[in-house]
């Protein structure tokens, strides 16, 4: 007898499990059982599973019975007219949703050449096991899986043409590459996509090789001629948006150049672009700090109900501005309603950039990189043709990542290139190696995508063949404007006295205990004292109870708490985080005395 568990629960038992589950398959496919409910059988265990819920990934696969498949050429003739629907076929019982579970009772064939009397499903194509990022990624059955996963999720950062009406769209946060290109080597997922009208990256010319050392550890070289013909531009797009909000009592802000006598006014450089209406021109040049919409707001605190009376209270500046490291140009100003009827201003701004060293490129194997160093167009090598690559990649992040899709692509680009065609590499229905290795040498290169290539510094002709070819590089998201992050003194905490966390605030850099022990390594002494002073402070310490003591600056006199002005005041410097934890202390009943030693 077997156990029957529905959703993980008991409901019961059966005589013989095998008939039973076969007798749900097809009362499923006869649409007697829902078309969402899966049945496993676990014959080590001899449990019969039952599954209706959500949550599972399930794939559709096309029913075999007795060595036939039961999709036959009228269905996909119908399909093709619009008889039929894909639904059709689904509740007809000729293609059916399976589960990971159900699948381990299956034989599921990849072709229809491999169907045996034992078969029980077909894929309608093998590329169904695949999401849909991961089935752009051409060639993928010959690299390993993590690899493939990493291509996906970079194709998913990767800057290209994300909508038609860019123009008019207020979105934040967003890059547009200014020339994208539809890839040579593409998997049959481009078309059903509709790739074309929505690419993400461009066709380089790439040399397997090192320069100098500068494409060491994942980094890439690039020809500095390309980024001047245009190679990886992109523009960067941050909108602002300011509100009137009404407040209680009447009150509301204000969209407007901000008046000298208003608190926190900055100066006139700041407010210097906004025209009269309080709000920015199109096409300015702005730079961090500068306003680009100038608003007021009444004061946050009122102290009682006759302020509410008064129209000469102070009122506060509450503008936008640029934030740290932003720049660039106004492109576009709306000015509209919310919902609740308050005035809404939003000025997008954009920002040209040119790739950098530190900015981020990647195939769609997975093989990211940034940018190490950006050469000259005369400096790089030269084939014996005169091309020169456009990047140059590291041959050693071939061996132990095993991404074989990313050099069969280098060749496949490189013989569609020349041949004036695109190259079919969907994954495990992709154009032979060998075909393309045939076609490469009758178009007059070497069979293996090699090439003889001379040094652009001494015109010297290297010792060894180059691999060379086409590939579609992808520019990702992460570039180094957006994360450069420095500082000097700024804002600090009010409660720690020790400065603010993250970019956006202008905060400091964390230097923990790692990377206190480099310093103390190199004896750099005086640059710990100061890196571990950021919230030093000179507080007074009675000698006697050797507890914090007061010190009145405006009076200058200095007194004990507890020993009132008997005992005897000195200063310490400390960091304010230990005085902080003395009052803690205090504040549990604990007595923290510090004893004092001699001045050395």
């Amino acid at each position: 007898m077997a156990d029957v568990q529905l959703n993980g629960r008991f409901v019961g038992t059966v005589a013989d499990a095998k008939k039973f589950v076969e007798s749900i398959v097809t009362e499923r496919r006869a649409g007697g059982v829902s078309k969402n409910v899966s049945v496993h059988y676990s014959p080590e265990i001899d449990e019969v599973h039952i599954e209706n819920l959500g949550g599972r990934l399930r794939r559709p696969l096309a029913v075999v019975n007795d060595g036939k498949i039961l999709l036959s050429d009228k269905e996909i003739v119908g399909l093709e007219k619009g008889s039929l629907s894909f639904t059709d076929l689904v509740s007809q019982g000729i293609i059916e949703y399976i589960d990971s579970a159900e699948e381990e009772n299956s034989l599921v064939g990849f072709f229809d050449t491999e169907i045996t009397p034992d078969s029980t499903h077909v894929t309608m194509h093998p590329i169904d096991m695949f999401g849909l990022t991961t089935a752009l990624v051409p060639y993928s059955n010959f690299s390993t899986t993590q690899k493939v996963n990493t291509g996906s999720k970079n194709q998913k950062q990767a800057l290209g043409f994300y909508a038609a009406n860019f123009l008019i769209r207020i979105d934040m946060d967003v890059n547009l590459l200014h020339t994208p290109q539809r890839p040579i080597v593409k998997s049959i997922m481009h078309d059903l996509l509709d790739y074309d009208s929505h690419p993400s990256g461009q066709n380089l010319v790439v040399a397997v090789m090192s320069y100098k050392g500068y494409n060491m550890e994942d980094a890439i070289v690039i020809n500095g001629g390309s980024i001047e013909r245009g190679m990886g531009r992109s523009s960067y797009y941050r909108p602002s948006v300011a509100e009137e909000l009404r407040y209680s009592g009447g009150l509301l802000d204000e969209i407007s150049i901000p008046d000298k006598e208003v608190r926190g006014y900055k100066s006139e450089e700041d407010y210097r672009m906004l025209e009269e209406d309080g709000i920015i021109y199109p096409e300015a040049v702005v730079r961090e700090g500068e306003v680009v919409i100038g608003k007021t707001s009444p004061p946050r605190f009122l102290s009682n109900l006759g302020d509410y009376q008064l129209a000469t209270t102070t009122r506060r500046e509450s503008s936008e501005y640029l934030k740290h490291g932003e720049k660039g140009k106004i492109d576009l100003v709306v000015l509209t309603e919310n919902e609740e009827g308050n005035r809404l201003v939003e000025v997008k701004m954009r920002d040209e950039r040119v790739p950098e060293v530190g900015d981020k490129f990647t195939s769609r194997h997975g093989q990211k990189g940034v940018i190490g160093l950006i050469v000259p167009h005369e400096d790089m090598p030269f084939t014996a043709n005169g091309v020169v690559p456009d990047l140059i990649f590291s041959p050693m992040g071939i061996p132990s990542r095993m991404t074989v899709s990313h050099l069969i692509e280098l060749l496949a680009a490189k013989t569609g290139a020349m041949g004036g065609r695109y190259v079919d590499g969907t994954v495990f229905d992709a154009e032979p190696q060998a075909d393309l290795r045939k076609e490469l040498e009758s178009l007059g290169f070497r069979e293996n995508g090699t090439e003889t290539m001379y040094d652009g510094i001494t015109g010297r002709q290297f010792q060894v063949k180059i691999y060379i070819g086409d590939m579609y590089y992808l520019k990702l998201k992460h570039m180094v404007a957006n994360k450069i992050h420095a500082r000097a003194r700024g804002p600090i905490q009010l409660l720690t006295r020790q400065p603010t966390e993250g970019r956006a605030k202008g905060g400091g850099l964390r230097l923990g205990e790692m990377e206190k022990d480099t310093f103390i390594a190199h004896g750099a002494s005086l640059l710990l004292k100061e890196r571990f002073n950021s919230d030093s402070a000179m507080v007074p310490i009675c000698e006697e109870c050797g507890l914090v003591a007061i010190h009145d600056s405006y009076k200058n006199r200095k007194f004990c708490p507890v020993c009132g002005e008997d005992g005897k005041i000195e200063f310490v410097e400390m960091a304010y985080a230990f005085k902080l934890l003395l009052d803690e202390l205090k504040s549990l009943c604990i007595y923290p005395k510090l004893v004092l030693g001699d001045r050395y």
